[in-house]
């Protein structure tokens, strides 16, 4: 049996929308018309999916880190009392509540039922199943360890949804603040200023250089400020589309390793999310190398990418783990000790979890500190714009008064 998505009629001429699973798509419309429906549209899942790759798709994940997060928690317990996978992916997709999530887990389940492993079927939807996803699944079905599997990779994705949660509740008042800094400022720029500088002009009085100033800046602001905004944007956009050459992206990525605060902050996530995803891997049984490989995936920067591949190879050659780290140059002095020490007592596992945990942990001190800068400047910055703001303002009516005197 095969999963399809359906559109429909009923009754009262109402559109449709759902999966079931049937042999064909002449039994599912079948189906749909023994349940007084008029079917529209019936497409298997798998290749539904596939020629849903429109822009939006391609720009974000078929399946949010949440629900894979729910879905894997789901499955592991399912599996883990003894239920067989079929019938547990059959569960999982009655229990979700959104369409696109019970479109999928259903089209795995019929490349399961058709006699595929779970991590080839899963293989149907990659952005929504990561690699690192799918290469733990298939060490738990090779090692017959699955249940367990399922279980450390749900506390994973759990893991990092709550990451991903303080992060973004944690950036939420900063860019709140920025946004209303701007809105306020050029508010004043544009529809304030220009009144209250105008009356002063009328009376013929010379107006500090501060004023003269800030009215030249609020004239530009009004006569350009939309162009300044089209070109920042233009800007933006070719930048991106620049940094799309293999070439110009490497060079980019590394010299951000180097400048003083994003660099660091990119080398510390960057080293976490490697560290975590080893461990998980080593932890499922898959070789090293194959999780080296896989670690290097998941990076965003495509030095510190490149630079692991060359540490896998050296792997490969004979190298240790914390030999070939520790020639990239750009992993943490704690991190490559603790890997060296877990090598040495045979707890490399163990050892890469602790370094996993102290990595995130690093991460999390790191931006929590940055964040912690960050307000105090944005109240410092929006004050002194306020208060030249105000002394333009308040100077030519100090001048009126000694002239009045």
């Amino acid at each position: 049996m095969a999963a399809f998505d359906y559109v429909a009629l009923d009754t009262q001429g109402r559109k449709q929308k759902g999966s079931l699973e049937a042999d064909s798509p002449r039994q599912m419309r079948q189906l749909l018309r023994d349940k007084g429906l008029t079917p529209l549209s019936v497409d298997e899942s798998s290749e539904k999916q596939q020629r849903q790759k429109t822009f939006v798709s391609l720009l974000s994940p078929h399946m949010s880190v949440r629900d894979l997060a729910l879905l894997t928690r789901q499955l592991a317990t399912l599996v883990q009392a003894s239920l067989p996978l079929e019938e547990a992916l059959s569960a999982v997709a009655q229990q979700t509540t959104k369409p696109k999530v019970r479109s999928m887990v259903l089209a795995v389940r019929s490349k399961v039922l058709e006699g595929h492993t779970l991590a080839n079927a899963l293989g149907e939807f990659p952005r929504a199943f990561p690699a690192i996803y799918r290469a733990t699944v298939a060490a738990g079905e090779k090692s017959g360890f699955l249940d367990q599997i399922l279980n450390r990779l749900a506390d994973y994705t759990e893991s990092s949804h709550e990451s991903r949660q303080k992060i973004m509740m944690a950036l939420l008042y900063p860019v709140i603040l920025l946004l209303l800094s701007i809105i306020i400022v050029v508010g004043l720029m544009v529809y304030i200023v220009p009144d209250v500088v105008e009356v002063f002009i009328d009376t013929g009085q010379q107006l500090p250089a501060l004023t003269v100033g800030l009215m030249a800046f609020s004239d530009f602001i009004a006569g350009f400020g939309i162009y300044l905004l089209l070109a920042l944007i233009g800007l933006t956009v070719g930048l991106r589309y620049l940094l799309k050459q293999p070439s110009l992206r490497l060079k980019w990525h590394k010299q951000l390793l180097h400048l003083p605060l994003v660099g660091r902050l990119s080398i510390t996530i960057n080293t976490a999310r490697f560290a975590s995803t080893l461990s998980i891997l080593t932890a499922s049984g898959v070789p090293l190398v194959d999780a080296m490989r896989i670690a290097g995936q998941v990076l965003s920067n495509e030095w510190l990418k490149k630079r692991v591949a060359e540490a896998t190879q050296q792997v490969i050659e004979g190298s240790s783990l914390h030999r070939a780290l520790q020639q990239a140059d750009y992993f943490p002095p704690m991190m490559v000790h603790m890997i060296a020490s877990g090598e040495a007592s045979g707890e490399l596992d163990a050892m890469l979890e602790r370094v996993a945990t102290s990595q995130e942990r690093d991460v999390q001190n790191f931006i929590g500190v940055i964040l912690g800068l960050f307000e105090p400047f944005m109240l410092l910055t929006m004050g002194l714009a306020v208060l030249l703001i105000v002394l333009a303002i308040l100077l030519p009516i100090l001048n009126l008064n000694q002239l009045i005197t």
